[in-house]
Parts: structure tokens; C-alpha cells; sequence
């Protein structure tokens, strides 16, 4: 017998197959990168009674900045929404929370602040106030001390516990018409005494009637206006014991209280926790402020008080606050601000040179005169003139630390102008300056923004005023707030500082 026949033997397998495949698990869902937001940066305009209202600058969402006073406005924006909680910051440092409870939008076309937040502030520190809930007394309308506890209720104007007051005890008090007028000024004989008791629960409209069916022997004549009444009314005070209007008899039909429509029935819940701002207030905090961010406003009608700017952020999970402020060495302050004077002086000659040439080319050329004689050089050297130097006025010179570092930034903005000219009448040419720079590794200056401009040029280069340093978007390192103003309004724009130049962020006249 054969032995059996091997099969040919296949590729070696290097793995045991399965009868099943091994099921592929899900690969995990990678978290998505470069995710900020929403993160809002806004403007806290504090008063010195402590009231608030919240400018909303921008917002930043997905890594990209949008003008918060219009992103996602429906109607609201989403900067202002109820409940929203700023944190104000000065160079960095919390200094209390400010907590949105309400819109208000301006009515001024063209306002440079379309939406204003309005809220509380509470300082840091310091701790909110503990309300407590309390039940009401008896609601307006319904007495039961009376034993009238079984009435219906009823709606009454004004101040029911007050009643109003009558000007005289007689029939013709309240229906004012010329006879009882003159009876009443003659002297009238009949006595408080005799009016009806106080129990009387007869409707009004029919104890007029009554009067008017006992005193048929008068002629009629037409009601006085109400207007004359009313003024009786309140001249005349209630003499020691006449009885209340409430008490008289059927013939002192209240005419009078005819000035009770003037009234309306007010509905609340509650008692606010603050009120909100009077509408001269938000007609001067709607007004673009002019000058240096502390300038003054208008917060009452017609009285000056000083309305002080602090930056503030609403980011749910971003950093804690950290200080960007620098702090200087002795003397070393007081060298660095005229480094930077010295620095702006250049800036603002090179821009009033450039000035002087633009107009030269623009004026036509004069007619063509002969060339004159040449005169003999003079017996001495005479060295060159040196250019004048700019005045400086309302400056102001700041330092951060914006990237934790120990070196710090520099903002330097100032008015200048250059001295006048003998015998010139015109007024000196007024120009702004904003002036941004660092420090090398050597300790001398390097320029990271020159910006020199006129009330005429400011459609070329804004006006920059320095607000604060932020953190607008969450990294941890500063940026620069600034105030700008240009020919079309003003507004606000962020810069990131950087080794050699500011980058800009965020402009909210270019949105």
C-alpha cells in the first residue's frame, strides 16, 4: 500500500487566522485647536456714586474678534445679556465685578455708543448685600380691619390711605358753582355738624343726586373747570374738627377729587435692587467724552462729575487675572520719559517738516525773477540753526509689563505744539503724538508705533488715546486699549505688542 500523497505546502502564515475579524474600536475624536471664546471686552464707566454702565468694545469668538455691540444683536446683544458678569481690571488687577441686568439702546442716530449695559457694581472686597423677601401688607383696595373682608376688591389710584382733602364743610364746596361761592366767602351759617354720619355706604353718584333734589331752588348753572378746584383744593388745609371727605354728607359730592385721574396705577414686583439710570444720565454717558480717559462727564442735570474708564472681561474659562503693571527702579522712570520725549520731539519735527514741503509743492511756482548778485561770503563761519524744539503739554507716560519679562513696554502720548514766531499773529499749529516703544538687550529705545497727526489729518493717521493694558484675548499676555478718533467718529482698537512693531487686533471703525 502507497503511502498517502502530501498536499503541496502554502505560504507559511504567520498569524492564526480568526473566524471572526477583530472589530476596528473608534479612534478617539482629537480636541480641535486654536478654540477661544466667547471672550467680551468692554468699558466700565463708574461714576463717583459708584453707578456703572458697561460699553461692550468686542467679543471674541472661535480666535476672531467681532464688534460686540452688534454681534448677535437679536434684539440684545449677546455682549449685554442678563446676568452677564464683568470683571474690571486696572493694569491687570481685578478691582470688582460688574453684573449686567439690563440693555439700553440710544435713540441718537449716529450715537458713537448704541448699546450701553446697565447693572451693578460691587467693588473688590467688598460683599454683596443680603436681600431678604418679606410678605406685603394688605394689598390697595382690600381692608378686612374694617369688617369688610367679604368686599370685592377694587383698583383705586394713588394712595388710598390718604384721603384728599376739602375745601370748605358746605354744599357748594365741591360742585364750585358762583352762587355757593359767594354764599361760602359772605359766611355761611350752617355747621360741619350736620353732615351725614360716617356709616353712609351710598355710592357718590347718588348722594350728588340727593343734593342736587334738596338745593332745587337754586338755578343751575355750568360746573367751574377742574383746574380751579384743584387749587382750592390744596390752598385750603382741613380745619380741627371738620370731618374727612370721606365722612361728609351726601350733599359734598367730591367734585374735587376730579384731580384723581391724573393718577396712574403703578405695578411692581418687588422692590428693585437698584434703579435704573434717569434719562439725562443716559443722555450724558450716550455722549462721545472728549479729552484724556479720566476726563469728566455730566452725570446729573447739569452737574460736573468725574467718570472714570476701567476695562473689563467676561470670559467663563479663561486665566485668572495677572498684574502687567512694571515697576520702575529709582530714577529710572523719570530717564526712560525723557528718552521718550527726546524720541517724540523728532517724530513731530519730521512731521511739521513734511508739512511744509507738501504745501510748498502744492503752491504754484513763482514768475521767474532775475538771478540776484552774489553776495560776499561772510568773514565768519556761521553754524547752521538748529531746528526749534516742540512744548509738550498733557502728557502722560505708562509701562507694562505685557509679556512677563521684566521688560517693559512704553506708551508716551502728548500735545504739541512749537513756539510762535516773533511778531506772528496766527496761533501755533497744534499737533497729537502717541508713542510706543521698548527696550533692547542693550537698554536704548527701539520704536514700535510713531503716530503724529493734526485736526486736519485725521482721516490719515487716528488720534490714539491710551486707555489700559488687557488681556482681550486669554493668552495670558497684554494687549494695548486704545481710544481712536478719526473724520468719521470715534472708536476703539486693540493692538498686540510685539518685538518690533504694535500688530493690530481689533479696529471698531473698521468692522
Amino acid at each position: 500500500m502507497a503511502p498517502p500523497t502530501a498536499a503541496p505546502q502554502g505560504t507559511p502564515q504567520l498569524k492564526r487566522p480568526l473566524d471572526t475579524p477583530e472589530e476596528k474600536l473608534p479612534e478617539a475624536k482629537k480636541p480641535k485647536k486654536n478654540i477661544k471664546g466667547p471672550r467680551a471686552v468692554g468699558l466700565l464707566q463708574l461714576t463717583s456714586a459708584g453707578k456703572g454702565t458697561l460699553i461692550p468694545v468686542a467679543i471674541l469668538i472661535d480666535g476672531k474678534f467681532y464688534d460686540a455691540s452688534v454681534y448677535k444683536a437679536d434684539p440684545v446683544p449677546m455682549a449685554l445679556e442678563s446676568g452677564t458678569v464683568y470683571e474690571a481690571e486696572q493694569a491687570g488687577d481685578s478691582v470688582g465685578l460688574f453684573t449686567i441686568s439690563g440693555a439700553l439702546h440710544s435713540r441718537t442716530a449716529g450715537s458713537p455708543h448704541p448699546w450701553l449695559g446697565a447693572g451693578s457694581y460691587l467693588p473688590q472686597g467688598t460683599e454683596a448685600p443680603k436681600t431678604t423677601r418679606k410678605a406685603e401688607g394688605v394689598p390697595v383696595g382690600l381692608d378686612t380691619s374694617a369688617g369688610s373682608g367679604d368686599e370685592r376688591p377694587r383698583l383705586s389710584r394713588g394712595n388710598a390711605e390718604k384721603p384728599p382733602a376739602a375745601s370748605s364743610p358746605s354744599p357748594g364746596a365741591g360742585s364750585g358753582t358762583p352762587a355757593e361761592a359767594g354764599s361760602s366767602k359772605a359766611g355761611s351759617s350752617e355747621k360741619p355738624g350736620t353732615a351725614a354720619p360716617s356709616g353712609s355706604s351710598q355710592p357718590a353718584s347718588s348722594s350728588s343726586a340727593g343734593a342736587s333734589g334738596q338745593d332745587g331752588t337754586k338755578p343751575a348753572a355750568p360746573p367751574a373747570p377742574e383746574k380751579p378746584a384743584d387749587q382750592s383744593v390744596k390752598q385750603q388745609a382741613p380745619v380741627a374738627g371738620q370731618t374727612p371727605p370721606a365722612q361728609a354728607s351726601s350733599g359734598q359730592a367730591p367734585q374735587g377729587q376730579a384731580s384723581e385721574k391724573n393718577y396712574v396705577p403703578t405695578l411692581r414686583r418687588g422692590k428693585p435692587t437698584q434703579s435704573a439710570p434717569s434719562d439725562d444720565e443716559l443722555a450724558t454717558l450716550d455722549k462721545p467724552t472728549t479729552g484724556k480717559p479720566d476726563s469728566t462727564g455730566t452725570a446729573g442735570a447739569g452737574a460736573a462729575a468725574p467718570v472714570r474708564l476701567v476695562p473689563a472681561i467676561s470670559d467663563a474659562g479663561g486665566p485668572d487675572p495677572r498684574p502687567y503693571k512694571f515697576y520702575w527702579k529709582t530714577g529710572e522712570e523719570e530717564e526712560r520719559r525723557d528718552q521718550m520725549l527726546a524720541l517724540a520731539a523728532r517724530e513731530v519735527q519730521a512731521y511739521a517738516s513734511a508739512l511744509a514741503k507738501n504745501r510748498i509743492l502744492a503752491t504754484p511756482p513763482a514768475p521767474a525773477k532775475p538771478p540776484a548778485p552774489a553776495k560776499p561770503p561772510a568773514a565768519g563761519h556761521k553754524a547752521a540753526a538748529k531746528p526749534a524744539q516742540p512744548v509738550f503739554e498733557n502728557i502722560q507716560f505708562r509701562g507694562f509689563d505685557v509679556w512677563a519679562t521684566n521688560q517693559p513696554v512704553m506708551i508716551l502720548s502728548a500735545d504739541a505744539h512749537f513756539p510762535p514766531a516773533p511778531g506772528a499773529d496766527a496761533p501755533p499749529e497744534q499737533y497729537s503724538i502717541t508713542l510706543a516703544a521698548r527696550t533692547d538687550i542693550y537698554g536704548n529705545l527701539r520704536k514700535l508705533y510713531a503716530g503724529v497727526t493734526d485736526k486736519f489729518h485725521l482721516d490719515v493717521t487716528p488720534r490714539l488715546e491710551l486707555i489700559d493694558a488687557v488681556d482681550a484675548d486669554g493668552d495670558g499676555r497684554a494687549e494695548l486699549l486704545f481710544r481712536e478718533t478719526t473724520d468719521a467718529g470715534s472708536g476703539y482698537v486693540i493692538y498686540r505688542p510685539t518685538a518690533d512693531k504694535l500688530w493690530k487686533l481689533f479696529d471698531s471703525l473698521a468692522e
